[in-house]
């Protein structure tokens, strides 16, 4: 959409530094005119980011903006806002830090997760309640896909879900 290659350069964008640039509200960009995305990829299961980590836009990404565990929640929301989604909560909120101190104006959050399994329900309501609690005034947008009965793939989506949403309403 804005140019930007899959190994994060821009040719179009003779200006290194920034400046008033749409774009440069999701991106940052490097000395060297690399373009990086304000982003922070989570999920307790390897699998997801690793597609990232080898895919066609590998290049764009900082490695510590990929963060995986080593095992799933397993569909259990306890396991992602409790135990597992836990060990790697820390390791998250200070790659946010990282990403908020870089932004000369910062205004809020674009969280993406769905409500179904353990890691979306679980661990993203721990991230959006330690969200609430250290940027508290910033504004918060969560786009979460929510279970269907129809394609439902765990008998305890609709659990998680519900679970989730105490968080989610704060």
């Amino acid at each position: 959409e804005h140019g930007i290659q899959p190994d994060g350069m821009m040719p179009s964008d003779k200006s290194i530094g920034g400046g008033d640039d749409p774009f440069n509200t999701f991106f940052s960009e490097t000395s060297s005119g690399k373009h990086v995305p304000r982003a922070v990829y989570v999920d307790l299961e390897p699998s997801v980011v690793d597609e990232v980590r080898m895919g066609t836009y590998r290049g764009m990404y900082h490695p510590e903006q990929l963060i995986s565990g080593k095992e799933d929640a397993a569909n259990n929301y306890a396991r992602g806002h409790y135990t597992v989604g836990k060990e790697i909560l820390d390791i998250t909120l200070d790659r946010i830090r990282k990403l908020t101190d870089g932004c000369g104006g910062l205004q809020g959050f674009l969280v993406y997760h769905s409500t179904g399994g353990g890691t979306g329900s679980g661990l993203g309501a721990l991230v959006l309640e330690r969200l609430s609690v250290d940027y508290g005034r910033k504004c918060k947008l969560n786009f979460c896909i929510t279970p269907a009965p129809q394609i439902a793939s765990a008998v305890v989506e609709p659990y998680n879900s519900v679970l989730s949403t105490h968080t989610l309403l704060e």
